[in-house]
């Protein structure tokens, strides 16, 4: 699946960097969920520009055994469905670069 876009990884655990398609740039932070109350809750929170577009949850791959963050991101720019990702180390690069990988649900 394509990178619709790439993310760096700080020392406290959030994740600064753009989402590129074909019509969209935006700048993003994906921070931790300081009001997490439980197992439903997310995570992380998405935002662009301040602007909380998206919630993320950690995961782990049955194959892989690795952990990774899966996305749920939805704004008006991106239609009116959501657009799932996840986010996971990018191969080839520092280990604090981290790709936002398309998952199309269809």
């Amino acid at each position: 699946m394509p990178a619709i876009g790439y993310v760096t990884k700080s020392e406290d655990g959030s994740f600064k960097g753009q989402l590129k398609t074909l019509s969209i740039r935006a700048d993003i932070q994906i921070v931790a969920n300081a009001n997490r109350s439980g197992d439903t809750q997310p995570h992380y929170r998405v935002l662009s520009d301040g602007v909380e577009i998206g919630a993320g949850w950690m995961r782990r791959s049955e194959s892989s055994g690795r952990d990774y963050v899966s996305l749920s991101l939805a704004a008006p720019e991106f239609g009116p469905r959501r657009l799932y990702a996840n986010l996971g180390q990018a191969a080839g690069g520092p280990e604090d670069r981290f790709a936002v990988i398309w998952n199309p649900a269809d």
